[in-house]
């Protein structure tokens, strides 16, 4: 099995720089942190992210160009996040073997090799932290808002497929919030029955239930304005499929009335560290 771990994160423009944070995130700036060690743990051969702010109308797209390179002004922001150099290795055979492998269960997605494509800041800014170096290979991939849910999730778990079965070490990163009604003054926190959407969802996803997330995705993303309409979620899911992985909750903050959790996935398989950790737990002698 080579996709080790999945990763879930924001890219609150405020993340941008490090030391502009705001003390009510200083919480998700330690988990990008925790996350960046866990990827280190990892060693990956390559980087699959969903971008909730790369939207496309019609197809899925996979970014295969082999060199990502430029200069990001967020349309967004661009006072805030302009003139930002960039410059990430691609990997176009693996992300050329995703995108047949979305067509061959009849899903539209598409592969393509642009050198003057500029990335998102949903890239961009939590690669900052995930992969500072530049030195993993990054794929990155669209949110078609043309798709439904379902289709969403039946492309996650054909991704999944084939970074399971592929030979490199993978981690697969979905950047996005969950509540996403935004509103000015980013200290402002979701609503209350927001929150408690977020937190319920949360919940699912740290006891393993990703079937009960699934189940629940669809009318949390219309009662709460999931960002991409809960797309970027959608794919995670899965890619995640049954019970694999071991979620770690790592923290959650506001940013302009959306909710921002962090989570890590780490892969539960044979030989893995956390098998060993549990193993050695279990044979533990009683007093």
């Amino acid at each position: 099995m080579s996709l080790e771990l999945v990763i879930y994160g924001t890219h609150a423009p405020s993340f941008l720089h490090k030391d502009e944070v705001p003390d009510y995130q200083l919480p998700l700036l330690e988990a990008f942190h925790q996350q960046r060690k866990q990827i280190d743990e990892v060693k990956p051969d390559v980087i699959v992210l969903i971008s909730s702010h790369f939207l496309t109308n019609w197809k899925h797209y996979v970014d295969a160009t082999p060199k990502h390179e430029g200069f990001l002004t967020a349309r967004e922001h661009p006072d805030t996040i302009a003139n930002v150099p960039f410059n990430f290795a691609g990997d176009e055979e693996l992300a050329n073997e995703l995108a047949k492998a979305g067509q061959e269960v009849g899903i539209p997605a598409v592969a393509f090799n642009e050198p003057t494509y500029i990335w998102d800041y949903g890239v961009l800014v939590p690669l900052r932290y995930w992969n500072p170096n530049a030195n993993i290979p990054v794929i990155d991939l669209s949110c078609n808002m043309s798709a439904s849910l379902e289709e969403t999730y039946i492309w996650g778990k054909q991704i999944g497929k084939v970074l399971r079965e592929s030979k490199k070490r993978i981690v697969f990163a979905s950047s996005g919030a969950l509540s996403h009604r935004l509103v000015r003054g980013r200290e402002t926190m979701p609503t209350i029955s927001e929150k408690a959407l977020d937190d319920k969802f949360i919940e699912l996803l740290l006891d393993g239930k990703y079937d009960a997330a699934w189940e629940m995705l669809p009318q949390f993303s219309v009662a709460a304005d999931v960002e991409s309409g809960g797309r970027h979620v959608a794919a995670m899911l899965g890619v995640l499929g049954k019970d694999e992985f071991k979620a770690s909750y790592l923290g959650y903050a506001q940013s302009s009335g959306s909710g921002n959790p962090h989570f890590t996935f780490e892969a539960i398989h044979k030989g893995s560290n956390l098998v060993q950790r549990n193993a050695e737990l279990s044979s533990f002698p009683s007093k």
